[in-house]
């Protein structure tokens, strides 16, 4: 068995303990309220929580697979990396998996808010309802959106996001560009595929995911462009290190 590297078990450890105490205080839904990640419109939005969603988990089985994957992958990268350059790109990709979630959201977000000023309605008033209560919505807004326009709208609005999936998803894409034929498997897909194929397809997977709303492997309610956001970030920054050859030793 491969020995966990002391950042990732630092990791691990804080992850863990956050999830145990989300738990155990207020029955989650405080601890979430107040760390997890929130549309900036929406006013239970904090600047604290572009960081602090990166340590909410949304049950156990969402922190056991994050975890797993965090000591399978990230173990290699640290030896590779060494901690300081490790971290750096573990949290610079939970920033891109930010920017790039919060930046779908605006855009649908702004698709629907655009409908309601063209309508004449204020935008002050729209936001004012938007956080009276999750969900809440002026009826009259019904009949300005086709299909499941308003939906998406509102879901958009109070969406919140937790877990580490966007910096494991940097993580990942730099195992891949340091071990391109280290061969990997689907738990639902037990077939060798090397890391060159297998995560530029898992990437792939995810941007399909976000753009149809189709599910593959996760839960329909996914950041998947957070998943997108910490690879981009992920392979920027390893393409940067190969390009301007520095050295990728253990450096503590």
């Amino acid at each position: 068995m491969m020995k966990i590297t002391d950042t990732v078990k630092h990791l691990i450890i804080i992850n863990a303990i956050m999830f145990l105490a989300t738990m155990a205080i207020g029955g989650g839904e405080l601890l979430y309220q107040w760390l997890a990640l929130y549309f900036p419109k929406n006013q239970n939005f904090q600047f604290w929580q572009i960081g602090t969603h990166m340590f909410m988990h949304g049950g156990f089985t969402h922190l056991l697979f994050n975890m797993f994957a965090l000591w399978m992958f990230g173990t290699a990268v640290e030896q590779r990396l060494g901690s300081k350059k490790f971290l750096f790109l573990y949290f610079s990709a939970g920033l891109g998996a930010v920017l790039f979630q919060l930046g779908y959201y605006y855009f649908n977000f702004y698709s629907g808010f655009n409908i309601l000023t063209d309508a004449g309605f204020e935008a002050n008033q729209i936001l004012e309802t938007l956080n009276s209560g999750a969900g809440m919505r002026d009826t009259r807004w019904d009949q300005f959106f086709q299909g499941e326009g308003l939906i998406d709208f509102l879901r958009v609005f109070n969406a919140s996001m937790v877990g580490a999936s966007g910096c494991i998803m940097g993580v990942l894409v730099a195992f891949g560009m340091l071990n391109p034929e280290a061969e990997l498997m689907l738990i639902f897909l037990p077939i060798p595929i090397k890391a060159k194929y297998f995560i530029p397809g898992i990437i792939a997977l995810d941007i399909i995911s976000a753009i149809t709303g189709q599910s593959f492997f996760s839960p329909s309610n996914t950041a998947y462009m957070a998943h997108v956001g910490g690879a981009v970030i992920g392979f920027i920054i390893m393409w940067y290190w190969k390009k301007n050859q520095f050295k990728i030793h253990r450096q503590y």
